[in-house]
């Protein structure tokens, strides 16, 4: 079966297809969503990214207060930080839906692709600590999409040196052993961001470094650390270990140690021809195939090397290869892929969109009851139009949150909470699973049910994945007993799962 150019572009390098969005008509199209996609500001972190940073400031400032509370008040402490946490908490999951909502409405599915991509590989975790919840949301907006269609060396930079990394990694603790600060205060050496930065951010794993230069990288990055109550990166001479330190044969450092020093390791770690196999061959395992062709990765890292990592020409260099329009289906949607593609297939973004916070204090993890859950509050009447409306409201609420965040946890893929610093697996035998097949037959019903009323089954098929549709598909969704059952059978076929 041979797929359209339009229908490969949508489910392979985008979210899928939305009804009334163009598809791009050619690679040069797919290429200037990059630009387009960083031109608009994110929907999160809400407010905007100053925004952020005030509410960052002002949990630090509560923190410390609760801190410096009088000892023998300890019960009302504990009650001050629960309601902190509770606050910080509402704030994190709002942010994690705008960021569900982001990929659902954005007409750049390219860039929104490349976005979750990234920050997947520049891991960090919301769950390191309460500020990280607001940090989180941050790094993304900050350090990943701009930079996004730029230079490796940048995105490398930017990712790095912010605080949501220092934080996460352990490095804000870093010292140099035989730093004036070191040893005045008696702290040492943090190895996690070095060893990170060369096994997962640019060389990668079995590239040939060793345990001396994982522990050199150490040494090159302190001094970088971040102050904790203004969330202000800084460079501090002070606790960065003096002298030379050999990274990979190049000698780093010197009497007087200074940012540039990290920096330069940084932008030697990113020109590596290395680093140059092993991101080419993360990207192209990530969109085409758990083992992409060898042509392929060698003709992004020939791009790679004569553009000094040029991010967009490497995409390009992808996009030009003829494995990346052949063997459809060979990747798995992820979890995140899947929820969003099933809401742009039923053009669920206005409900999702209008029903993402509340002011209830339910866990806004956890799915909604059922009706016939038992829970009280569907078995109950509502005693007047109030409560009526407030009732709606409320399930309209738990249907938003069982169909977004919940969903993703159910699936094993929370929004910012990735399982280590590898980020989420990419393979396809780590998505579909039995356990995996039945939470997204799950999802489907539950979704066509809330969106599907008015939706004929064997329309939604053609919307919805085009000339990617198998003719065994196609047969089975025409022969469904009723529209609900045709639209769940839509989303839970094989090819809406893969891409």
């Amino acid at each position: 079966m041979s797929v359209s150019f339009q229908t490969m572009a949508a489910i392979r390098f985008g979210y899928g297809f939305r009804p009334g969005e163009t598809q791009p008509q050619d690679k040069q199209a797919l290429l200037g969503q990059l630009q387009a996609g960083a031109a608009v500001a994110p929907s999160f972190p809400d407010g905007g990214t100053a925004a952020c940073r005030q509410r960052i400031g002002d949990v630090q400032d509560q923190l410390r207060e609760i801190r410096q509370a009088a000892e023998d008040d300890d019960e009302g402490r504990r009650d001050r930080r629960r309601q902190l946490q509770r606050q910080v908490q509402r704030g994190f999951q709002r942010d994690a839906n705008q960021r569900l909502m982001q990929a659902v409405l954005s007409p750049n599915g390219f860039y929104e692709r490349l976005a979750t991509f990234w920050t997947n590989h520049f891991s960090t975790s919301a769950n390191k600590s309460l500020p990280m919840r607001m940090i989180v949301p941050l790094y993304e907006a900050e350090a990943i999409r701009p930079n996004v269609g730029g230079p490796f060396r940048d995105l490398l930079r930017a990712a790095t040196e912010h605080p949501a990394m220092l934080i996460y990694l352990d490095q804000a603790q870093s010292q140099g052993p035989d730093s004036p600060g070191g040893m005045r205060q008696k702290k040492g050496l943090n190895e996690n961001l070095g060893r990170e930065l060369l096994e997962l951010h640019t060389l990668g794993a079995g590239s040939g470094y060793t345990q001396a230069d994982v522990r050199s990288a150490a040494m090159v990055l302190t001094g970088l650390t971040v102050y904790r109550d203004d969330m202000d990166v800084a460079f501090r001479p002070r606790v960065s270990e003096p002298g030379e330190h050999m990274v990979l044969g190049v000698s780093y450092g010197g009497d007087r140690r200074t940012r540039k020093d990290y920096l330069a390791m940084l932008d030697d770690l990113a020109a590596h021809p290395k680093t140059a196999e092993h991101i080419c061959r993360k990207l192209s395992t990530h969109f085409i195939a758990d083992e992409p062709p060898p042509e392929m990765i060698s003709a992004m890292t020939g791009v790679w090397k004569r553009t000094d990592g040029d991010l967009t020409a490497v995409y390009g260099a992808m996009l030009d290869h003829p494995a990346a329009w052949r063997d459809e289906g060979a990747k798995a949607r992820q979890p995140f892929d899947f929820v969003v593609a099933g809401l742009r297939a039923l053009n669920a973004g206005g409900f999702m969109e209008a029903n993402q916070d509340g002011d209830d204090d339910a866990d806004p993890m956890m799915a909604a009851p059922t009706e016939d859950s038992g829970n009280g509050m569907n078995t109950m009447a509502p005693s007047g139009p109030a409560e009526k409306d407030k009732l709606k409201r409320r399930k309209s609420l738990q249907t938003a949150r069982a169909l977004g965040q919940g969903a993703l946890r159910r699936m094993g893929q929370p929004t910012w909470l990735p399982p280590s610093p590898a980020g989420f697996e990419d393979s396809f035998e780590a998505w579909i699973t039995a356990s995996q097949l039945a939470e997204r037959l799950a999802w489907a019903r539950r979704a066509a049910a809330q969106f599907g009323k008015d939706e004929d089954p064997r329309e939604f098929l053609r919307a919805t994945l085009a000339d990617a549709a198998r003719d065994e598909t196609i047969r089975v969704v025409s022969q469904a007993p009723n529209k609900i059952s045709g639209l769940t059978l839509v989303l839970a076929s094989p090819e809406f799962n893969r891409r």
